[in-house]
């Protein structure tokens, strides 16, 4: 119990935060099989081995993080935040529905998942900041950055068994079964959403509107080098490193000339060190800015490794250190920003900081599928290299012009960034 209350683990002490949690990991499991499935029949069904239209996906799928930027984390600080997932979890269910019964029926074009993708991306985007900024809401200030690590802890869970479970659903009943497996698991964190105790939350004084509330986000981060220096570096990562729907997918065909099992399970062996990534981030008292400067550099080592593997299975073994990286970097980064801004600024923070990780994927993503098209995928993973090394520098720069950086708004939490 100890270990329990004090160690890896303490935020589950919470009920709201436990009941969460276990509507969540249902529902990412769902949510990395239907990745699985759309990529793999844009890339062999709809396209004969594309890997541009793949990145075109990925970019309607994100960019409406960038195009709804103004309303996203409007939303998270000034609505109610259970209310607002309900409502998105809702709609990236019943998108999840539509899509499984357009691929059962054989109506499914190229298109039409276009379509659902970016509808998906504009939910997701109002979905998220509103996700990251309730943890707080659940296990108050002192357990944000473990609850952050045990949510993405969840998340790559569902990342290292989703896949391997949809590859063998494509390869036997098909992609469409898929889709609607996934829109099912969203009535678990719908459940899970209804049934918290509303009277024991966290809950912050709300922002007040005004009508520069917008603005007021992007200006709290100017002020702050620290977090111009973090989210440069997360746009570096997000937008030319983190494709890895792409490195997968074209490795797995082209390079190794495997199927839709090896590519599952590809992804459920990088998830894996995702997953112990996500757990030594929750274990952390206090996220800390070497712990990032490392992570990113770790990763750039990391992907050239898995670029030089002569076969899939080296090559998977490869990634779960990039995926241990990549997971540290990403976690470690979302409790720094979190912990060390203002409660009524942290939806738009937080939006802001979302639009930059995954908002850059149209720019990333389909480049990164041109280099994998025309030179080859493991020329495409050079971009991702690239992309490390750069977050690194940038981040050495930071530390040597700002050393321990600014004084934050709380004490308490202003370690994190020295």
């Amino acid at each position: 119990m100890k270990n329990l209350t004090t160690g890896t683990f303490r935020s589950l002490n919470n009920y709201n935060y436990r009941l969460w949690a276990g509507g969540a990991i249902v529902s990412n499991v769902g949510t990395w099989m239907q990745r699985t499935a759309q990529d793999w029949i844009v890339l062999t069904q709809l396209t004969n081995h594309n890997a541009t239209a793949v990145g075109i996906v990925m970019s309607l799928q994100f960019g409406p993080q960038i195009l709804m930027l103004p309303w996203t984390g409007y939303a998270a600080d000034h609505m109610d935040r259970r209310k607002l997932l309900l409502a998105t979890q809702g709609v990236m269910g019943a998108l999840a529905l539509g899509l499984g019964i357009l691929t059962l029926t054989g109506l499914i074009q190229l298109w039409e998942v276009y379509v659902f993708a970016f509808l998906l991306g504009c939910a997701a985007a109002f979905d998220a900041p509103a996700r990251q900024t309730f943890v707080g809401e659940m296990v108050g200030e002192d357990d944000i950055s473990n609850a952050v690590g045990l949510n993405s802890t969840s998340f790559n869970i569902g990342r290292m068994i989703g896949p391997a479970i949809a590859g063998v659903l494509i390869a036997s009943v098909g992609s469409g079964w898929v889709f609607l497996i996934n829109a099912a698991s969203f009535a678990a964190v719908i459940c899970s959403l209804s049934f918290l105790r509303i009277h024991e939350l966290h809950k912050n004084e709300k922002a007040k509107h005004t009508s520069k509330s917008f603005i007021e986000g992007f200006s709290y981060v100017w002020k702050r080098p620290d977090l111009r220096a973090l989210l440069l570096m997360l746009f570096l990562m997000g937008t030319f490193g983190y494709n890895f729907a792409i490195y997968i997918s074209t490795m797995t065909v082209t390079a190794f000339h495997a199927g839709s099992a090896q590519y599952g399970l590809v992804t459920s062996i990088m998830a894996v060190g995702s997953v112990t990534g996500a757990l030594l981030s929750a274990k952390r008292a206090k996220p800390h800015i070497k712990i990032i400067l490392a992570a990113a550099f770790s990763f750039a080592v990391g992907l050239l490794i898995a670029a030089l593997m002569p076969n899939y299975l080296l090559f998977a073994i490869a990634l779960m250190v990039v995926g241990i990286s990549a997971q540290t970097f990403s976690t470690t980064t979302i409790s720094t920003v979190q912990l060390t801004t203002e409660p009524q600024m942290r939806g738009r923070v937080m939006a802001i900081l979302l639009a930059v990780a995954l908002g850059g994927t149209p720019i990333g993503a389909p480049i990164v599928g041109w280099v994998a098209d025309h030179f080859g995928p493991r020329w495409a993973m050079g971009v991702g290299i690239a992309a490390g090394f750069a977050a690194t520098i940038v981040g050495l720069v930071h530390i040597a012009k700002h050393g321990k950086g600014k004084p934050t708004p709380t004490e308490a939490n202003v370690e994190c960034l020295r």
